[in-house]
């Protein structure tokens, strides 16, 4: 399930970053004391007093004028750039940003500032240099330090969580444990494979009183799921999540998270009202709509899965994935010849997909096309163990091509697998190894 990616949840997680930053400090974030003399700093001054206000569109003039007689002033340069990321408009804050960082290398807000910015934007890599350099700078204050911190540890999370981890240490040297850094813990621990660590973390985060701002906790309990879910431990998952979703009924994130534990235990029937409310929280999204496709299938519907995948096939035809599953549903609906045209056309676009060729050797063998279930059989072989279904499968097109010899190895094959859940092909293969004369 791919609703929500780990670039989003950056870039959300930067974003409260910023806020953070902006709001323990004055605006703009870390100005220092003035270093020069009033008479030259009185225009940037009056500025950045309207700025505290958040008067920014009376602050904008009084800061340009200034700049026209001080080019090359880095904190005037810096507010400038603060007042254009203030108002979205993220090329000319950068561009302002750079200019201030020219101007005096060693500007930690400007640094800081930058290196948020670029990770809103997904530049991680690039993020990642301004905000190291941040660190090696002096800072107005501690707090501004530990920031720059706290968004090293989240640029490293996903890639170098030894180092997101040291950078998380270093900025709890200077502040105080809160609970989005708790939460911080547990993706970290998560991104390294300590699982166990990760959950524990989680769980304490959603333990403490008072509780952790909703935000974070909606982060937590996302993250605690998805680490259920991955050791499908769904009957663990479901509680937690609808508890969740009585407090925020319309997050689609826990929706979605919702749906997998209970398609997880088989429970199609309980995660289609939640999958059609999500359909209708995220339209036009390709996995809620193939979710919900295929819950309609597996519960028994499969004539109101056939538009569903009739519109997501026509608007992504090359995805093999889509395909696989309109043809298992045209299965359902004994439509064969539809489904052996559509299992052909996802084997086509990924020869590896064992399950593409599943769908094919049944639905030809269906069409009596034995020759072609051979040849499905032969290729999802070289992918996929054999089953009992599999090697009824191969019995049967054989035993239909008048292969005795090759029919009757399968049906031994068939019968000593089974194990007598099969009772009805394991009928047929006793009767028809009689039949062709072989000992059952």
């Amino acid at each position: 399930m791919k609703l929500f990616g780990t670039q989003l949840c950056l870039g959300l997680a930067f974003m409260s970053t910023a806020g953070l930053l902006r709001a323990q400090n004055q605006l703009p974030p870390g100005t220092r004391a003035p270093d020069t003399a009033p008479s030259v700093q009185s225009g940037r001054e009056a500025a950045e007093a309207k700025m505290e206000q958040k008067d920014f569109d009376g602050a904008r003039p009084l800061l340009e004028k200034y700049l026209k007689q001080n080019p090359g002033d880095a904190r005037a340069l810096f507010d400038l750039g603060y007042l254009e990321d203030a108002a979205g408009n993220q090329a000319p804050a950068a561009a302002d940003y750079r200019k201030a960082i020219a101007a005096d290398p060693k500007q930690f807000e400007a640094h800081l500032a930058l290196g948020l910015l670029l990770a809103h934007q997904s530049k991680f890599e690039e993020a990642k240099v301004q905000v190291q350099q941040a660190t090696l700078l002096e800072a107005p204050n501690p707090a501004a330090q530990a920031e720059a911190f706290r968004t090293l540890a989240r640029l490293d999370r996903a890639s170098d969580p030894p180092a997101a981890r040291d950078a998380l240490v270093a900025a709890l040297r200077i502040s105080a444990e809160t609970p989005a850094d708790l939460l911080l813990t547990a993706q970290i621990a998560e991104a390294n494979d300590d699982n166990e660590l990760a959950q524990t973390a989680y769980q304490n985060l959603l333990a403490i009183h008072p509780p952790a701002p909703p935000v974070v906790a909606a982060e937590a309990t996302s993250g605690l799921a998805q680490l259920l879910l991955k050791e499908r431990k769904y009957s663990d998952a479901e509680p937690l999540l609808k508890s969740a979703l009585e407090r925020d009924p319309r997050d689609p994130g826990l929706n979605a998270q919702l749906v997998a534990a209970l398609l997880g235990q088989g429970k199609s029937d309980q995660a289609l009202p939640v999958l059609e409310a999500l359909q209708q929280l995220e339209p036009g999204n390709a996995s809620v709509d193939q979710m919900l496709a295929d819950a309609y299938s597996q519960a028994g519907h499969p004539e109101k899965a056939a538009p569903i995948y009739a519109k997501m096939v026509l608007a992504h035809p090359g995805d093999e994935d889509m395909l696989a599953g309109q043809g298992q549903n045209l299965l359902r609906e004994r439509l064969y010849p539809q489904a052996q045209q559509v299992f052909e056309r996802a084997a086509q676009l990924k020869p590896d997909d064992g399950d593409a060729w599943s769908g094919l050797a049944f639905a030809a063998s269906e069409n009596k096309q034995y020759s072609t279930a051979l040849h499905a059989l032969s290729m999802r072989a070289k992918y996929l163990e054999e089953t009992p279904a599999t090697y009824f499968l191969w019995a049967t097109s054989y035993d239909n091509l008048h292969l005795s010899k090759s029919a009757q190895e399968y049906y031994r094959k068939f019968l000593a697998v089974s194990a007598g859940k099969f009772p009805d092909q394991e009928w047929q293969a006793r009767h028809r190894l009689v039949a062709l004369g072989g000992s059952h």
